[in-house]
């Protein structure tokens, strides 16, 4: 069954907003793994706006099930993900003050820049992702970085399905296939919800994790973080 990760960013954004510890992202990592979440993912920004580096230190303690971190290969986010020994690593191209990630890497034209980056991480024992668009030349080329696995960005999927699931599906169906050719495993994300995840999950049953942060952290506001997570991991269910 694909595996849920949760992202407790948000958490960390309300916690900034006012100051101190309330909520507190680590309680809530123990909470999410507690009832049922089989991952806990975060993304560590350079302006720290929701989790700090301090928050990976703490965390890593408290992670029984995978500590996935995504975020830019800078050198100082290599040298903290390294730190923690993180069990998955996810390679986005974000920039600096980028408000959420919203595209793939271009693999072909970096491709000399993430072998060295995935080597470096596969050294550390630290499985590696790239986040790629739905496009089988950008999965062709992460396959040639050496990464283990790669997440498709699935924002147009989430856009498009209210209006034409089928239609939204398609091209990623169409992406999941060839990284299934090319031997990559594959991890899927972004603004995935309750109402778009089980259908994912239909077409491309092969899909080793999800993470998911926005939607869920807002549906707990509504069912509680407890009934919400088993929400999600109730969609990953292939009836």
């Amino acid at each position: 069954m694909t595996r849920l990760s949760v992202n407790i960013n948000k958490i960390a954004t309300l916690r900034n907003a006012r100051g101190g510890n309330i909520p507190d992202v680590v309680k809530c990592a123990i909470d999410c793994q507690r009832f049922g979440a089989q991952g806990i993912t975060v993304h560590p920004r350079p302006d720290e706006r929701h989790i700090r580096r301090q928050d990976v230190f703490d965390l890593k303690p408290v992670i029984t099930t995978e500590f996935n971190i995504e975020g830019y290969p800078s050198e100082d986010f290599l040298e903290l993900v390294t730190a923690v020994k993180a069990d998955q690593v996810t390679l986005v191209p974000d920039q600096p003050g980028q408000l959420t990630s919203d595209h793939g890497w271009n693999t072909r034209k970096h491709l000399s820049f993430l072998k060295d980056v995935v080597s470096r991480l596969q050294e550390q024992g630290i499985r590696t992702s790239l986040f790629v668009d739905p496009d089988s030349d950008a999965v062709e080329g992460a396959a040639l970085t050496g990464t283990n696995r790669i997440e498709l960005y699935t924002e147009p999927y989430a856009t498009l399905y209210p209006a034409d699931r089928d239609k939204a599906i398609a091209p990623f169906t169409e992406a999941a296939e060839t990284a299934r050719q090319a031997g990559l495993e594959l991890n899927a994300g972004h603004d995935l919800s309750l109402e778009n995840l089980n259908f994912l999950i239909i077409n491309i049953p092969w899909i080793k994790e999800v993470s998911i942060g926005h939607a869920l952290i807002a549906d707990a506001l509504y069912y509680g973080l407890e009934l919400t997570i088993q929400k999600y991991l109730n969609c990953l269910h292939i009836s």
